[in-house]
């Protein structure tokens, strides 16, 4: 299974930009999917995840700002970035687990990942 994302690069405060995750297998059979993001000298952060039955559950820091969208027909997740700040700078990654789950922004809880695209807000 990949997961390849696509859609960063740099935007100015306020703007928005929507991420895409382009799954190898589809979609429609994953358990849970989520967005994470690691700002330099930080930890990976959950940002948005949904569980097997695609309910969304967001960071405080992005709810209200940020959507997580799973299109299956596409077989890709998306994040739809509105409102960004200067602290939303980070490298994004999706991530998906097939067995099972609940939807946790903690990393632990998934075991395939993308490799990663960079947001940066100025």
């Amino acid at each position: 299974v990949q997961l390849v994302e696509s859609g960063g690069g740099t935007a100015e405060v306020g703007s928005s930009l929507r991420l895409s995750c382009k799954a190898s297998s589809a979609t429609a059979e994953v358990g849970c999917m989520a967005w994470f993001r690691q700002a330099p000298g930080q930890e990976r952060q959950g940002v948005a995840a949904l569980d097997e039955q695609d309910r969304p559950k967001y960071d405080p820091s992005v709810a209200g700002r940020f959507t997580i969208i799973k299109d299956n027909e596409m077989n890709t997740l998306y994040l739809q970035m509105n409102d960004l700040k200067a602290d939303d700078t980070a490298i994004y990654s999706c991530a998906a687990e097939w067995g099972w789950c609940s939807g946790s922004l903690r990393s632990g809880a998934y075991n395939f990942w993308g490799q990663g695209t960079q947001v940066t807000v100025s």
